[in-house]
């Protein structure tokens, strides 16, 4: 194991001024807001989102079906958790009778701005706006209980988030480093 730090860009948004977009779910797709009995399809959709991804690396538990589930578990019981700001995407395709969690995001509020967390889509279902529905969703959910600002950490070689991000509207505020042990090949 050996220390490599992770360059990241906390991006911020003027909640004021934002409208968030309309959308339309492609066939297949319904969201989900905030309900604890969800907890368990939150942590798959994470788990499922994440476990190939660079930000695996960054947080191990990302990399982990039973750390997702407990990093879901402990944002889903702090304090400042913000069930509006919090949703869930399940996709099912015409030969499973159960819909599958292939989607994620949570929001919790830190002095006085909405803070996203873990926004996340399963590869196979990226490309299809998803990503958009579920950013706008949770920007709706920080307006609903008054914050006027929010922001995220991306780390920066995610090129197609931070596309996503930008095109939103947010704005590069500030570049972090993010020390995480790495398993050296």
């Amino acid at each position: 194991m050996g220390i490599t730090y992770f360059k990241r860009y906390r991006m911020e948004l003027d909640l004021e001024n934002f409208v968030p977009s309309s959308y339309r779910l492609p066939e297949g797709y319904e969201v989900l807001p905030w309900s604890e009995d969800l907890l368990k399809q939150h942590g798959l959709a994470k788990f499922h989102s994440f476990q190939w991804e660079l930000d695996a690396n960054v947080f191990p538990c990302l990399g982990q079906r039973d750390g997702c589930q407990r990093l879901m578990q402990e944002i889903a019981g702090r304090s400042n958790f913000v069930p509006e700001a919090t949703w869930l995407l399940r996709f099912r395709d015409s030969d499973s009778r159960k819909p599958q969690p292939v989607g994620t995001v949570q929001g919790i509020q830190a002095e006085g701005w909405g803070a996203l967390q873990n926004l996340g889509i399963a590869k196979p279902h990226r490309g299809q706006g998803l990503g958009s529905i579920l950013l706008n969703l949770a920007t709706k959910g920080f307006q609903q209980i008054g914050l006027t600002r929010m922001h995220l950490e991306v780390t920066t070689d995610n090129t197609a988030a931070l596309r996503l991000y930008e095109r939103l509207g947010y704005r590069r505020a500030q570049t972090v480093f993010k020390a995480a042990d790495v398993a050296m090949a």
